[in-house]
């Protein structure tokens, strides 16, 4: 039996009963949905071998090809399982651990990862570095054997229910852009740590403040050496773009359907500019899958930088689709709360700032991979 076959009996068999309840639960704009549910399901994932596919059998992965994990995502976003509260630690810090650590820090941070029992939250972002991210000014010093951390995180995603956070800091008096700058593994639960919910434009709070005030790490919980953490930064940032895209794409084909249909049923679909921009949304998904799979390879070139532009773009005029064919009804907030296509507009307007702004995306593609002058 195929890894495919297998993941696809596999979720028929277990999204039943109480986890019946999860499907399709979760999501951007989505994430306080069944969070506890949620949760339990990824202990469920992770004691029945179905996270971490690509690492290797010692922390509790498949060492998978990139082709069965594609299958595999591909197979969870076709069963409607609900959104993964564990994709930061798998799929961001996991990884980097696994390049950047010791044989302790990996036998101490990754089983608990692949378990679903400890979550993750990304420490970048700050006030006045958002997109500027070599301009960070959280610092931190050692002071008896411990990491002394503070300063402030913003749009932290997640981080109100993060055991840990990986957070990017300046441990060198002076330094300055990309210098003098370590990258810290601090535990969320213990003093000096607070987490802000972000009120959303969707009224729902996944982005947070983070506060440190004195908050204090073991020396040991340091990934790289003292001074190398933009190098570890990047390399974080480069495990974003993974198999897991595929994934998101059959999400994206669902909304596509959702908003199709509304079309129909308003009479948006007789109006033929509506209708062009329906179509090339069609085609404009389609271009984005033989991208994805285009990067499928061990050392992809250029695509790899265009496809957070690509994806995010085009998701963003989906939302502005989704409100067009719902006519003046998109504008009136109903008495339940949102629905979907409302709630794919106002979240997806985000999609162009998280994870690397077009601005700065654009950039990237031109100096590094254009060769560009700056």
């Amino acid at each position: 039996m195929s890894l495919r076959e297998e993941a696809r009996t596999w979720l028929e068999a277990n999204l039943t009963g109480e986890f019946a309840h999860a499907r399709g639960l979760g999501g951007p704009g989505r994430e306080h949905e069944g969070h506890e549910l949620r949760l339990a399901w990824e202990r469920h994932l992770g004691k029945s071998g179905w996270t971490c596919l690509a690492w290797p059998e010692r922390y509790g992965g498949r060492a998978a090809s990139l082709e069965d994990q594609v299958a595999f995502h591909e197979e969870y976003a076709r069963a409607d399982a609900p959104a993964r509260v564990g994709h930061i630690g798998e799929g961001l810090i996991g990884p980097t651990i696994l390049e950047f650590g010791t044989d302790e820090q990996k036998d101490r941070f990754l089983p608990p990862i692949q378990r679903g029992e400890e979550l993750w939250c990304q420490g970048y972002s700050e006030p006045e570095a958002g997109s500027d991210l070599a301009n960070v000014q959280t610092r931190a010093r050692l002071e008896d054997g411990e990491w002394v951390v503070t300063g402030q995180k913003v749009w932290t995603s997640l981080a109100h229910v993060a055991d840990w956070c990986f957070v990017l800091c300046r441990t060198e008096e002076g330094s300055v852009r990309h210098r003098g700058l370590s990258y810290l593994l601090v535990p969320m639960g213990g003093p000096g740590v607070e987490a802000r919910p972000i009120v959303q434009l969707t009224g729902t709070s996944e982005f947070n403040e983070v506060f440190f005030d004195g908050a204090r790490t073991a020396a040991g919980n340091i990934l790289g050496a003292p001074g190398d953490g933009w190098r570890v930064a990047m390399a974080t940032l480069g495990y974003e773009r993974g198999a897991s895209t595929l994934g998101q794409q059959i999400g994206f084909r669902r909304e596509l359907a959702a908003v199709i249909e509304t079309a129909k049923r308003t009479g948006a679909a007789g109006d033929p500019v509506l209708r062009d921009r329906i179509v090339r949304a069609w085609l404009e998904l389609e271009i984005m899958r033989l991208n994805a799979l285009r990067m499928l390879r061990p050392d992809p070139g250029p695509e790899v930088s265009i496809a957070k532009l690509y994806w995010s773009e085009w998701h963003r005029r989906l939302g502005e689709l989704a409100q067009a064919v719902q006519g003046r009804a998109g504008l009136v907030h109903e008495p339940g709360g949102l629905n979907d296509l409302q709630r794919l507009y106002l979240f997806s307007r985000a999609d162009t700032i998280y994870a690397g702004s077009s601005e700065i995306q654009r950039n990237i593609i031109a100096e590094r991979t254009l060769g560009l002058p700056r």
